[in-house]
């Protein structure tokens, strides 16, 4: 049966429901699993999408939650995304595919994660009869999909940290105008990294941790990333992979490293992954460590993708974990120095190994704007900005023409409207049940970037 450890060595087993409602490791690292299961691609051909989610939650879920209550979850999940196969595949060249993972109701990829793990939020809290304060950090898409999966939890307070002025309207309106009485959204004033830094540290501070049960939805909490490996297991089971000797690879956009390094556990899962390629923006903190093997922290700019807009990728120390043997002294070392010094390197030996799976592209505001404007011109086929990073680093890379390569489109074009516009002229409208957001009303709370100031906040709001 599957435990989780800590990256930062407290090898304490804990079961899924332990790391689902504690989100971060007390000692300040991640959860994962003590082992990675097996799941054979070619035993789900035919099957939907809640049914391979279901037989991919299974084994890291250890028999915590029954395999019928699981099923029952997945199926509500996924029935009501706009597409039947949720996460449906667009060809657009001989190999060449988009995965479209925009059918939730809030647009962008992380509903598929994030309406599972509301329910499983709820049915887990309603077992134990327990209530948790989640708070969490968002660059633009997490927050509305959290607080989409957890407005109607009636054990849930949820706070949701956004940098002020540096998100899309779109998306902050997705998030500011609920009005469920559960749920704050905070503007702080200063970047994504900033929003994540005071959430880490509330978790840091013990006392606080406790009083309040915190939990999180973002993508340190582990059962996000279960339910995210799902779409490359139902892409390489559309495409024929595992069959005599056939693989795939993905290019997916990312700054947090969370959707590729749930691509990477499909791999260590037995998925017959051939190439993992990151795209980054202008904050190429990962192209750069893929390009020299340093991992260095630079200021933040503002760029055409928002989401990415990211310097600390949090979930690049799960990859780091196994990439250095699971020596976690050996990572709290390095994580030390990124945090003390703001940089590490690490040697070749170790670059070689993570070049054989990984490559990285860097993409500029002015390459991603083409990138959207040649996708309608020649393939009639409208992108958002991040999706256009994922695509230019696909067409860069240096990959096998007969393996089918898939870009993950992350969010509708929709919820990057000026962009979307500005590069082809085209004003990507709302779906329907959206159409009236730029009329709601929003609720949200500007704050300082100060700590006590923020835990003093969710102290007085949340309920005990």
């Amino acid at each position: 049966m599957i435990r989780y450890i800590s990256t930062r060595g407290d090898k304490t087993p804990k079961t899924f429901t332990d790391v689902l409602l504690s989100g971060m490791a007390p000692d300040g690292g991640l959860y994962v699993p003590d082992t990675w299961p097996h799941l054979d691609v070619n035993t789900l051909r035919g099957l939907s999408y809640a049914e391979i989610a279901t037989r991919v939650m299974t084994p890291f879920v250890g028999g915590e939650i029954p395999d019928a209550v699981l099923s029952k979850m997945a199926f509500e999940t996924y029935r009501d995304f706009t597409d039947p196969a949720a996460a449906p595949l667009v060809q657009l060249g001989d190999s060449m595919y988009v995965m479209e993972l925009f059918h939730g109701p809030t647009l962008a990829f992380k509903d598929y994660a994030l309406q599972f793990l509301g329910r499983l939020f709820d049915y887990v809290l309603e077992q134990k009869n327990e209530r948790v304060t989640i708070v969490g950090a968002t660059s633009g898409d997490t927050g509305s999909a959290a607080i989409e999966a957890c407005k109607n939890c009636k054990n849930i307070d949820i706070f949701i940290l956004h940098p002020k002025g540096r998100t899309s309207e779109v998306q902050r309106r997705q998030m500011t105008t609920v009005q469920s009485p559960n749920v704050y959204n905070i503007a702080l004033e200063g970047n994504f990294d900033d929003c994540q830094t005071a959430v880490k540290d509330m978790f840091a501070d013990e006392n606080f941790r406790n009083n309040m049960n915190l939990s999180a939805v973002n993508s340190i909490n582990w059962a996000r990333i279960v339910a995210q490996i799902t779409y490359y297991y139902a892409a390489a089971a559309s495409l024929g992979a595992g069959t005599e000797g056939k693989k795939i690879s993905f290019a997916v956009p990312t700054g947090n490293f969370g959707n590729v390094y749930a691509a990477y556990c499909a791999r260590q899962m037995g998925l017959p992954i051939d190439r993992l390629i990151i795209g980054s923006n202008r904050n190429d903190i990962l192209t750069r460590f893929f390009e020299s093997g340093e991992m260095k922290v630079s200021s933040v700019e503002p760029s055409l993708s928002p989401s990415m807009d990211i310097q600390i990728s949090s979930n690049f120390e799960r990859y780091l974990f196994d990439l250095l043997g699971r020596d976690a002294g050996a990572l709290c070392g390095y994580m030390n120095d990124l945090k003390q010094k703001g940089a590490f390197s690490l040697p070749p030996e170790l670059m070689k190994k993570a070049r054989e799976i990984f490559m990285a592209f860097r993409c500029s505001d002015d390459e991603t704007a083409k990138m959207i404007s040649d996708t309608y011109k020649t393939k009639d086929y409208l992108i958002d900005p991040h999706t256009a990073v994922g695509f230019y680093a696909a067409w860069k890379a240096p990959v096998n023409v007969e393996t089918p390569l898939v870009a993950l489109a992350c969010a509708h074009p929709s919820k990057f409207p000026d962009a979307v516009r500005a590069a082809t002229g085209i004003h990507p409208a709302l779906p329907s049940h959206l159409a009236d957001l730029y009329e709601r009303a929003e609720k949200y709370d500007v704050m300082p970037n100060d700590l006590l100031k923020l835990q003093a906040f969710i102290k007085e709001k949340a309920k005990k």
